[in-house]
């Protein structure tokens, strides 16, 4: 439910692969298109730095987004904790510049407080609609490809619901929108792909595209662990507390309020001038390859734009790690830190036959492999994120954060009388973890570089087929992914849109 906005020079960096229409100015009316800003009184802005500016949200699209009524005890510690250590409040950061400390939107109903989702922003107020029918509980196992004049067409596609399987036909255009894990998982299944990966398949090439289920890239991101003031009340303590969740959900329920209607809003972002040594950073500059590419160029601008916020600081109650186990009648919380523009490059390709011992379906689990701290890329991940962990062990020894923290339980906590500064190589190489945003495995870009699809989303090498998710972001963003997935959703339809009127009028 976290609704956020990457920077200016996130996007603008799409535009600079060859992606036209993909800068800021470019996506700006496709965000604002998708949103219901609903503002906070004056009281609250004051209260819990509930900003915005109307001129940078849309006040009448599917999804409603809101500021949360009420907050934990650390967000109301938050903005004071980040200005004493040179990071702002940001009272605009929708506006193509994030970084610093922020209160972040929800997409989440006003009256309801309930998740506002695709489901309940697009669907049920068209569900009606005579042209437009869902079928549920149902899987696409591939694509429908014709040869037609020595190209190939995408005609529609296969599925199966229950135990029977159906064809549905197009006269058009099949668009696919099943994520970053599950798009080239279909391309590939449907004949699209690197060939050597599908004839091990056993899948009967059709497109050759080496690039697809490549680029795969993700916000990484480690979780410590603090030990809390015992008087606090977060979400672990309702688990255990059959009082306390009783108390919690009566206050949801009557009143939208409590415990279970509030959502960690607490963010920052920041440069990693900003949050890291000058030496420490001129050797991450001095270890980044020569660019050979226009998109190695493009990379590497994101090491000299200081608005860039390279990294994500979030901190809140419940313990987080799935590497940490609790201990009963503990209060926990958690600090959070997201590298955002991560070099590593992963991949995701459906299994090869020699590993399954039978023909790979779309049933099978594809293989994913994120190649985390792999590479000269991912050696420089591992150094900025080494870097970042340090700062935010700093936030948390901070006050007026510090001042509901007792200590430190993940990693242990050190001798604090030790001068020398604290090395948590070992411990983020152990435990670090996704950040649930994958994208790029469908890239847009030119086929030269790495590309999947076009900047009109057309896959390349075929007609009549389109991605529209968040695989086809070419390069990550300094920001959740959510609103820029709904941006792209309602950008790729006024392309449809645009491209039908257009072969219309040509025929």
């Amino acid at each position: 439910m976290t609704w956020t906005r990457g920077n200016k020079e996130d996007y603008d960096a799409w535009e600079e692969l060859g992606n036209e229409g993909w800068s800021w100015d470019g996506m700006l009316h496709s965000f604002k298109k998708t949103e219901r800003l609903h503002k906070s009184d004056a009281y609250h802005q004051q209260q819990h730095h509930s900003y915005s500016d109307a001129s940078y949200h849309g006040t009448d699209g599917p999804v409603s987004t809101v500021y949360s009524k009420e907050f934990s005890t650390p967000h109301q510690h938050w903005h004071a904790t980040l200005n004493k250590l040179g990071l702002a409040t940001n009272k605009s950061h929708f506006s193509g510049n994030n970084l610093g400390a922020f209160t972040t939107l929800t997409s989440v109903d006003p009256e309801s407080r309930t998740r506002a989702s695709s489901a309940t922003a697009y669907y049920l107020p068209n569900a009606s609609r005579k042209n437009l029918h869902v079928l549920t509980d149902a899987i696409v196992e591939k694509i429908d490809l014709e040869s037609r004049d020595e190209k190939w067409l995408a005609t529609g596609v296969s599925f199966l619901c229950g135990t029977e399987r159906f064809t549905a036909r197009c006269t058009y255009e099949v668009i696919l929108c099943a994520g970053s894990v599950q798009s080239p998982q279909l391309l590939e299944m449907s004949g699209i792909g690197n060939t050597e990966i599908l004839k091990a398949a056993g899948v009967l090439v059709k497109v050759g595209n080496q690039n697809v289920g490549e680029n795969l890239q993700e916000h990484m991101m480690t979780a410590t662990i603090y030990e809390l003031d015992p008087t606090l009340v977060g979400p672990d303590e309702l688990r255990v507390d059959p009082v306390l969740a009783e108390a919690a959900e009566k206050a949801y329920n009557t009143s939208q309020s409590g415990i279970y209607a509030m959502l960690p809003c607490a963010l920052s972002y920041a440069s990693l001038p900003q949050v890291v040594s000058e030496p420490s950073l001129q050797q991450i500059i001095d270890r980044l390859p020569r660019p050979n590419t226009r998109r190695d160029e493009v990379l590497q601008k994101q090491f000299t734009q200081s608005r860039r916020g390279q990294v994500e600081f979030l901190f809140d109650l419940g313990n987080w790690s799935p590497s940490y186990k609790s201990e009963k009648g503990k209060v926990y919380g958690t600090m959070l830190m997201m590298h955002q523009l991560p070099l590593t490059r992963g991949s995701i390709h459906v299994p090869s036959t020699s590993s399954l011992d039978h023909q790979p379906s779309i049933h099978d689990k594809p293989i994913i492999n994120p190649r985390y701290f792999e590479g000269p890329g991912g050696e420089l991940d591992f150094l900025i994120m080494s870097e970042c962990q340090k700062f935010a062990d700093r936030i948390c020894r901070t006050a007026p954060l510090s001042s509901i923290i007792r200590r430190r339980v993940y990693p242990p906590e050190r001798d604090r009388e030790r001068e020398d500064e604290e090395d948590f190589r070992s411990w983020i190489r152990e435990s670090c973890i996704t950040d649930w945003h994958p994208i790029g495995t469908c890239a847009m870009s030119p086929s030269r570089e790495g590309g999947v699809v076009d900047a009109r989303l057309r896959v390349y090498g075929m007609k009549g087929l389109r991605v529209a998710d968040a695989s086809v972001m070419p390069l990550h963003i300094c920001s959740h992914p959510q609103a820029t997935v709904y941006a792209i959703g309602e950008k790729a339809a006024a392309m449809i849109l645009e491209d039908r009127e257009m072969s219309m009028s040509n025929k």
